[in-house]
């Protein structure tokens, strides 16, 4: 298992390389930094040379893109062309509270799509395995920004109506949360929205994925014999089928993790979060390319990781998997 990771860790490499350069190309040549500048009557020609000269704007791509990988390295993706201030700082703030949105619509949603898979197959063609079936349609065929906006209406009317606050429709923090338990409460109310906009697609196709990978495993011939050995029926679910039925989960939620990063990045833009997703605009409107860029290497590498996981988990849930 090392090997396979130490090699799975050196293919990312040649990915990562290739993404970088394709990601520096295609950001630096969609926009001009200095747009703003060109514009400007008071600037003359010489001025503006000696600004693109100190900014590299003036050389070719290929050493513009070794500039900007040393400042990835070196500097933590180096700073700002308009204003000059570090990227990384920033965009560590945001990455944070995104990736606390993330864990926690990942874990809820496979919990509870799991569970609701796993019931509706044990359960098959039953009054749960209907319900459950028309809410997975119903979750697959609802955009994440409209399912987003209708929450929003309705608990701000629900305040507006009855003065109860129950949860918070933008922002990510009070002004005045305080401390403690009350600090931890108003950021649950915070994110419960958001959390529960992500949530309704993923548990939507996690549970439809798991039904039918549960109904695959359990008309299996290796799950016919351990019934026909006498093992108890949740011995059986438990150990043969269940553990068994994930692997193709597994590969759907390392896939999914893109999406669910594109359904924050809106749902972000919704509720108004210092997300990843609000500074993705603020940094594409600015049109400076070194903001874009770190915010597209981090998504890349956060990508590789995921389908790294996955991969490292099939060896878990089945033994018969081996990596030489």
């Amino acid at each position: 298992m090392l090997t396979f990771i130490a090699r799975r860790l050196l293919y990312s490499i040649p990915v990562l390389i290739a993404a970088s350069f394709l990601i520096f190309v295609f950001v630096a040549l969609s926009s001009n930094p200095l747009a703003d500048l060109y514009s400007n009557t008071r600037l003359t020609p010489g001025e503006l040379k000696v600004i693109a000269h100190a900014k590299h704007l003036d050389q070719s791509v290929f050493e513009r893109y070794w500039i900007w990988v040393k400042d990835a390295v070196l500097h933590r993706f180096g700073n700002n062309l308009s204003n000059g201030d570090p990227v990384w700082p920033n965009l560590e703030r945001v990455l944070k509270h995104t990736l606390m949105l993330l864990v926690i619509v990942l874990i809820l949603s496979v919990l509870i799509g799991v569970a609701i898979g796993i019931y509706s197959a044990i359960r098959q063609y039953s009054f749960f395995d209907y319900a459950a079936t028309t809410f997975s349609f119903v979750g697959f065929a609802m955009p994440v920004f409209w399912f987003a906006l209708i929450l929003q209406v309705i608990f701000t009317n629900i305040y507006l109506s009855w003065h109860v606050r129950i949860f918070y429709t933008a922002q990510l923090w009070s002004t005045n949360p305080g401390g403690g338990f009350h600090k931890i409460l108003d950021l649950a109310q915070h994110l419960a929205l958001p959390v529960i906009a992500l949530c309704a697609l993923s548990i939507a196709g996690y549970s439809r994925y798991m039904r039918a990978s549960m109904l695959e495993v359990i008309n299996s011939d290796y799950t016919r014999t351990a019934r026909a050995k006498g093992l108890p029926e949740w011995r059986v679910i438990g150990k043969h089928v269940f553990r068994n039925a994930l692997i193709p989960l597994t590969t759907q939620i390392a896939i999914d993790f893109g999406a669910l990063f594109a359904g924050a990045f809106v749902t972000e833009q919704v509720f108004t979060l210092d997300g990843m997703g609000h500074y993705f605009v603020v940094a594409l409107t600015s049109g400076d390319p070194y903001p874009v860029m770190a915010w597209l290497m981090v998504v890349a590498v956060m990508v590789i990781v995921f389908n790294l996981i996955a991969d490292i988990l099939y060896g878990v849930f089945d033994p018969r998997i081996r990596y030489d």
